[in-house]
């Protein structure tokens, strides 16, 4: 029992990446705008962020490989997608940078809806907690802290969605039935989009090693699902107010609906989803940056100066950005862009490695039902990467972004098209010999 208590414990830090102050606004807007009616795209979210990230945790168990090696050696006699693995960590590297500012600010928001202390002095509060914790150089040091962290946040979201009252059939068929409202497709993929992020994949794989097959997947199966609980709850809390969305608000109303100081629940909670987000992010970039160069001879232990330069470099870019008010709005744009490609393309690598019987073995490939299952998430990934990079691209050239609906169909089409050479290479290597 104290076993399995410990590896969901461990596993948690996979909700602690997802459950930041982007998920917190997200998942809080769409109760706002659509009270119930969209907790099936969170439904639909926790499932494929469990397929990938199980995926991802069994090529490292399998194989021995994690999942930055895997594509590194995928690629190392390609000479001309050689640069792939290093794109992969850049584009993680700056995306992870740019939307540290946001969880650092996340936690900071949080703090000021409980104290009365400028934000200047919270940012730096914020950042040193997180890089003493990272330089301990322990990582189950670190998944232990956020273990912590997560509970506090369920608790807070948790007690104020129950004190809320909702209608349970409301929720049964907001979270089983789909439902389009108008205006409602970029938010659902958005709420998708939050929650299954590309570096969360590699920060998975990183930490699987060492674990067994069962040990990984009820941890990580727990831990996520109690991630997509925190999430349910968010969105039910956010139901709460009508009209434009913003915490102070949001705080305001509970306070009036549930009694004084009830909002407190709400900065609470806003303050563990940025604290925790704000140390996984550096984390998972620095296992990133191991998993692609460490086979260079290089030192990349947890205390060695370059595994410290790469969390410490993400976690500064946040501080700066943080203490100075700017939002780097920018290099979110162009996060936005390179994680929109990160996405469908480590969904299909992974699709494809668990298909490949020379890496995974015959036991460890992939069954026909989760497959199934797994096209449908690595399709949606798709389709949420070129929605992201048609947007970001339409903002910087100054376009005006087309109506919700081409764009969803345009998507559509075109994952539709790419999805064609991905079946054929997934048959290609469930052909091979075994090894």
């Amino acid at each position: 029992m104290k076993s399995r208590l410990l590896s969901i414990l461990f596993w948690s830090v996979i909700a602690a990446a997802f459950i930041g102050p982007g998920t917190v606004t997200t998942a809080a807007s769409a109760g706002a705008a659509f009270r119930y009616e969209l907790l099936w795209a969170l439904v639909f979210s926790v499932i494929a962020t469990l397929v990938l990230q199980e995926a991802s945790a069994r090529i490292t168990v399998v194989s021995g490989y994690n999942l930055g090696e895997a594509i590194r050696l995928q690629y190392r006699d390609t000479l001309r997608l050689k640069f792939i693995p290093y794109f992969v960590f850049v584009s993680i590297f700056i995306g992870c940078a740019a939307y540290e500012a946001g969880n650092i600010l996340g936690a900071v928001s949080g703090l000021t809806l409980m104290v009365n202390v400028p934000p200047y002095v919270l940012t730096l509060m914020i950042g040193t907690v997180a890089a003493l914790l990272l330089w301990s150089g322990s990582i189950k040091t670190v998944v232990r802290v956020l273990g912590g962290v997560v509970a506090i946040m369920g608790i807070s979201f948790l007690t104020a969605a129950v004190m809320l009252r909702p209608p349970v059939g409301d929720l049964l068929s907001g979270g089983f039935v789909p439902s389009f409202p108008v205006g409602s497709g970029i938010l659902i993929l958005a709420l998708i989009g939050t929650t299954v992020v590309p570096y969360n994949l590699f920060l998975g794989s990183g930490i699987a090693r060492g674990h067994t097959l069962n040990e990984m997947r009820f941890g990580l199966t727990i831990a996520v699902l109690l991630g997509g609980i925190i999430s349910m709850a968010v969105l039910v809390v956010g139901s709460a107010m009508v009209g434009a969305f913003s915490y102070e608000i949001l705080a305001d109303i509970l306070s009036e609906k549930l009694g004084k100081g009830t909002g407190i629940l709400l900065g609470i909670g806003l303050f563990a989803a940025g604290l925790s987000s704000a140390m996984t992010a550096p984390l998972a970039t620095a296992i990133t940056a191991r998993s692609i160069f460490g086979h260079t001879g290089n030192v990349w232990n947890e205390n060695s100066p370059r595994y410290r330069v790469v969390w410490g470099a993400v976690l500064l870019t946040g501080l700066v950005f943080g203490v100075s008010g700017v939002q780097p709005i920018p290099v979110i744009i162009l996060a936005q862009a390179l994680n929109g490609i990160v996405l469908p393309f480590a969904a299909v690598f992974l699709l494809i490695a668990v298909n490949d019987r020379l890496l995974m073995g015959a036991a460890g490939m992939n069954s026909g039902i989760k497959n199934v299952v797994m096209c449908a998430v690595v399709f949606t990934a798709i389709v949420l990467g070129v929605t992201n990079i048609s947007r970001a691209i339409a903002r910087i050239a100054g376009f005006e972004i087309m109506q919700e609906g081409v764009l969803l169909l345009a998507s559509c089409v075109v994952s539709i098209i790419l999805a064609i050479p991905i079946w054929r290479s997934i048959a290609k290597r469930r052909a091979r010999s075994s090894r």
